[in-house]
């Protein structure tokens, strides 16, 4: 462990490989040689990948050997901060021009979670994000959405257009009817402030699906 410290010390944090991150953010000292163990045994666990550490729930976490409550709740608070700085970064220089656009900005924030969520990108009339705000988040298979929040925000922020995002952790890609129904409200919702739901992107495990893609909004 006191190698992996004298690491991040000379030449800073991207230097370190996953499993070394991670038992940075675990260890209890920089002698904490277990931390690195438990690491290792973390990503095998989770498929060698830190997408799917991020995707792993905390009562998972807590349960693979050498890391336990108090390390599950640290591994889970950093993988918010990081979340976190890349919705603020993003949102402050990214403009929205076609599904894509959302999947790139969407992606890295919802694509892996093990439950739904629901978002809504706000937009100026050049496709510049003005805000993106999570409006629910829910169980495996739905979300409850209201309306009324998504308007009122839009109108709060002066923006002309609107994106709804939300992931399938199921992996399909297929939108449901409580989908469809979603979308239709809140198109006609925003029509009458003369607000433009511009697509309704479902993410799902590497692929995705545009509503306006499909001809399904106007």
């Amino acid at each position: 462990m006191r190698s992996i410290v004298d690491k991040l010390s000379s030449r800073g944090a991207a230097a370190l490989t996953d499993e070394e991150l991670i038992a940075t953010i675990i260890s209890e000292s920089p002698s904490d040689d277990a931390a690195v163990a438990a690491a290792q045994g973390l990503m095998a666990e989770c498929g060698g990948k830190l997408v799917g550490v991020a995707g792993c729930d905390l009562a998972r976490l807590r349960m693979i050997g050498g890391i336990g409550k108090a390390k599950a709740l640290r591994i889970k608070a950093a993988v918010e901060l990081g979340s976190r700085v890349v919705v603020a970064s993003a949102s402050m220089h990214d403009v929205v021009a076609s599904d894509r656009d959302v999947v790139r900005l969407m992606e890295p924030v919802i694509g892996s979670l093990q439950h739904e969520e629901c978002w809504v990108l706000y937009l100026a009339s050049s496709g510049r994000v003005l805000e993106r705000m999570r409006i629910s988040q829910g169980g495996v298979q739905s979300t409850v959405v209201d309306c009324r929040l998504i308007i009122k925000r839009a109108l709060e922020l002066l923006a002309v257009q609107i994106v709804i995002v939300h992931n399938h952790p199921s992996g399909s890609t297929e939108p449901s009817s409580q989908d469809i129904t979603l979308t239709e409200r809140v198109a006609e919702a925003a029509a009458l402030f003369e607000i433009r739901l511009l697509d309704h992107v479902i993410i799902a495990r590497g692929s995705h699906y545009s509503f306006r893609g499909h001809n399904l909004v106007k």
